[in-house]
């Protein structure tokens, strides 16, 4: 019942949102680009090249109400909270995505499944992750659970994506199963957000001013625990047990927990005041990944871009059956991570005091990861940008027709 209601609930947004992007669609296409933001980091990378190569075209963001905070203090211009009770919001955000040349996107967006673009408008997918460990799109294996329409809905939605940046051809390979798109749709330019693991002097800026916020980590080694997002009806708890890393580890190191986004948990840690941190609501992970000396994580993307700072990483894929089983994986979990293996909080500590790291194993994963990553990916898609608009500068908006909101 509750699944019904809530389809009925889509189809019903859905076709408010078709009925009043085609009214937009009769007006001409402006020389605008419109970003749908979830995650920051691409965004926002991509928006300071903008503004570093004088970017022609009007830039308007429209953000999830999470990402909203993060974006509005950060950018010039109109930003606006998408996916919202906010109706006026939403009028204007779907004025915008029938308006604009080019439109990129970094998440699935189930409107994508209720329009059609103008033949001129491309439509680029800059996904949230330089990689991906667990399965995604039409081959994740939740799609048996859902409904026929839902998954009709979601093959049209990826079939909107013009072209897909990724970091790497293992990537492109995966985007072309996940979003059954053909070749010509990958877009093998590098990750924006990887950009930042090249600015040794934003690095050091960065550092410093954590360390002067948090002096008391400056000589620590920090050990980083960030769990992925587990779905409906699997374990959602912490996993990793706090009392043995604190006695195995409290002299020298402090425990880092980064929750994933979408899971609200509150963790009580004043027994280990000195030890444990919850840097849950820090606003960006990569910046905590300068810091960070060691990763412990499971099926998450973060490995892909920790990897660029060649720092160790452990395994930790405690209920590994369970959730290939609901999710899936790409390939067998020992041949994708680059890193030891581990089912126990105490062989995670062991790890770190024997020091049981491979390393060659590390740079390898960097390397087949980031092939196309080396510090320009943001240049390179506006570049890519600049040069696709030239040549469909004949469906620019004439003088005096450009409708500004």
């Amino acid at each position: 019942m509750r699944t019904m209601v809530r389809e009925l609930a889509v189809e019903v947004y859905l076709f408010i949102f078709s009925i009043l992007f085609s009214i937009f669609k009769i007006l001409p296409l402006q020389n605008k680009l419109t970003f749908v933001v979830s995650f920051k980091e691409n965004n926002l990378a991509i928006y300071e090249e903008m503004q570093r190569a004088n970017f022609s075209s009007k830039i308007v963001f429209l953000c999830t109400k999470r990402s909203y905070p993060s974006v509005k203090g950060k950018v010039d211009g109109s930003v606006y909270v998408f996916e919202t009770l906010n109706v006026w919001h939403m009028i204007l955000s779907i004025y915008h995505l029938a308006t604009s040349r080019n439109v990129i996107v970094d998440n699935y967006y189930g409107f994508l499944a209720a329009i059609r673009f103008k033949k001129a408008v491309e439509c680029i997918q800059i996904w949230h992750a330089a990689g991906a460990i667990k399965t995604f799109g039409m081959k994740d294996n939740s799609i048996q659970f859902r409904s026929e329409r839902a998954n009709r809905r979601f093959a049209k939605v990826y079939s909107q994506f013009h072209k897909v940046v990724v970091g790497s051809d293992r990537f492109g390979d995966i985007f072309q199963e996940a979003f059954q798109l053909p070749a010509e749709n990958i877009l093998p330019i590098g990750i924006p957000r990887t950009d930042f693991f090249f600015d040794k002097t934003k690095q050091v800026e960065i550092m410093d001013t954590f360390y002067k916020n948090y002096p008391q980590l400056r000589d620590k080694k920090i050990v980083l625990y960030a769990p992925t997002y587990r779905e409906d009806g699997m374990n959602q708890n912490l996993a990793i047990n706090i009392e043995e890393m604190y006695e195995n580890l409290k002299e020298d190191h402090v425990l880092m927990i980064r929750l994933h986004p979408s899971v609200q948990m509150d963790l009580d840690m004043s027994k280990y005041q000195d030890f444990v941190y919850d840097f849950s609501k820090y606003p960006s992970i990569n910046e905590l990944l300068l810091v960070v000396d060691y990763l412990v994580t499971d099926y998450s993307s973060i490995p892909f871009e920790f990897s660029l700072l060649e720092k160790p990483m452990i395994f930790f894929p405690y209920d590994l059956d369970q959730y290939n089983e609901g999710r899936g994986l790409w390939e067998s979990y020992e041949k994708m991570v680059p890193g030891p293996i581990v089912q126990t909080t105490k062989e995670i500590a062991a790890t770190i005091k024997n020091n049981a790291f491979d390393m060659e194993k590390v740079k390898e994963f960097r390397v087949k990861w980031n092939q196309y990553s080396n510090g320009h990916s943001s240049q390179n898609l506006v570049q890519y940008l600049s040069v696709a608009n030239n040549a469909q500068r004949k469906t620019e908006v004439p003088v005096g027709q450009n409708i500004s909101m």
